[in-house]
């Protein structure tokens, strides 16, 4: 409920327009004098003043209504203020509402006049007063953001701003930070600006993809081994842990680690404290971590998959990045910076780009953005570069083959990024990024999006040997 504030001498005035005024919604405080006034205003929260030009007896001058009027502006710059007199002095009205009075009325007033203008001015005062608070927050974003490093970052869609305003706000603790969202969304971005942003920047930074690694290397990876703790371990190695000592650990699809990897990664986030493979020599770092996933870990610790105990430790803090079709003013400046300065988007296009729904997210668009300025004909790219449907659900224009020259091998078709969920990715597209990566299963599973796990069972269904 909005407060008003009625500045008046006489009494009956004041309870006509608190009577009024309560009648449709206002809350409404008065005062008799301006001294008074200008107290309430000191203390209360006051939508907009209705106040009289006179409050000495048998004053007609208006002068004292004047001094309230500059004094009441100059205490609150922006509150509106309704200017009621019995005795109407056009010279005092016209200086007044030069000097920003809102309205001003004679008494007896017309009551729906003095609605209508209190109505319009109150919903007027809030927009401004709401756009402010919106420009000081943007204000104070900015500079927040000026000097950071937001290595090389490129966006414009709200959601994304406040990722980024809460990376650097975590930036600057030790806390543990669980990063989550779809593959290819951008989570390695977001861990790669708050360690930039912190006071570990200058400290080593490892990055470990946890879905990549074979289940039987996990732990070596993490925490090292020594020479013939396993087969083909001909020499001691350095785990990752090591390798961040002092620094930043970020582990990408923390969800993929199995349950004997979990232990050993709890008891050195409690204590630092871990063996190598093969080892019982403790050893100590101190690290910190970044974790993230695109999995649904409360679903794995219902389920077993997933130690409880862990997923508070990792998730000090929650960095949700959602996917890229929920912020659509990302695409276009990602596009143009994917493409560069040599390629322009005609407007179907861009029609098209926005209306696809990205399953593959950022990566799936990169991909689709490199296969067009490969395949492009002319520097203005269409929608048919990209493989892309129009806006308006038709087939894009077929590009034209692109030609092997004489006595040379064929020339290599780029992988087509999926447009469909990742359930719906075909046996063909599989076996295209089977031999676009010569079989590595880490980078095949990446450039379409899938966990290794996820492309293993796809792989099975379809009959494809790894």
């Amino acid at each position: 409920m909005d407060t008003l504030l009625v500045v008046d001498d006489n009494p009956a005035i004041c309870s006509a327009l608190a009577l009024m005024l309560e009648l449709h919604g206002y809350r409404t405080l008065c005062r008799n004098t301006p001294e008074a006034a200008l107290a309430l205003l000191s203390q209360q929260d006051i939508s907009l003043v209705i106040q009289d030009m006179n409050f000495t007896r048998d004053t007609t001058s208006g002068e004292e209504g004047k001094s309230l009027f500059y004094a009441l502006r100059e205490a609150q710059p922006d509150i509106p203020i309704i200017l009621m007199t019995a005795w109407t002095q056009l010279e005092t009205a016209v200086e007044l509402v030069k000097a920003g009075a809102a309205d001003y009325m004679g008494k007896p007033w017309d009551d729906a006049k003095l609605l209508n203008s209190i109505n319009n001015l109150v919903s007027l005062y809030k927009l401004s007063s709401a756009n402010n608070r919106l420009e000081r927050v943007e204000t104070q974003r900015m500079a927040a953001i000026v000097g950071a490093d937001l290595c090389g970052l490129v966006f414009a869609s709200g959601a994304m701003q406040r990722c980024v305003d809460l990376a650097l706000q975590l930036a600057k603790s030790d806390v543990s930070v669980l990063i989550t969202g779809p593959n290819g969304a951008g989570k390695d971005k977001l861990a790669d600006i708050i360690h930039a942003n912190s006071s570990l920047r200058d400290k080593p930074f490892i990055k470990v993809n946890v879905g990549a690694l074979p289940m039987e290397l996990l732990e070596a990876e993490l925490f090292g081994a020594e020479a013939g703790a396993f087969t083909g371990a001909t020499k001691a190695r350095l785990g990752r842990f090591e390798a961040a000592d002092g620094g930043t650990l970020f582990l990408d699809e923390i969800g993929n680690l199995p349950l004997s990897g979990q232990v050993k990664l709890l008891r050195v986030l409690q204590t630092g404290e871990f063996e190598r493979l093969g080892s019982h020599q403790t050893r100590k770092v101190k690290v910190r971590v970044l974790s993230a996933t695109n999995a649904d870990l409360a679903d794995d610790i219902a389920k077993g998959r997933f130690r409880e105990d862990l997923f508070y430790r990792l998730n000090v803090i929650e960095l949700a990045l959602v996917p890229l079709n929920q912020r659509k003013d990302d695409i276009l400046p990602l596009v143009q910076h994917f493409i560069g300065p040599k390629f322009t988007l005609d407007k179907q296009a861009k029609q098209a780009l926005l209306a696809h729904p990205w399953p593959g997210n950022v990566r799936e668009l990169e991909n689709a953005c490199k296969r067009a300025v490969l395949l492009a004909q002319a520097r203005l790219l269409t929608a048919a570069d990209f493989g892309l449907a129009l806006a308006n659900g038709a087939p894009p224009a077929v590009n034209a083959p692109v030609q092997a020259a004489a006595g040379s091998a064929a020339a290599p078709q780029p992988v087509p990024t999926s447009a469909h969920p990742a359930e719906d990715i075909s046996k063909h597209a599989i076996e295209l990024a089977l031999a676009e990566h010569k079989g590595v299963i880490a980078r095949v599973a990446k450039s379409l999006g899938l966990s290794r796990q996820a492309l293993y069972r796809r792989m099975e269904k379809f009959g494809i040997g790894s």
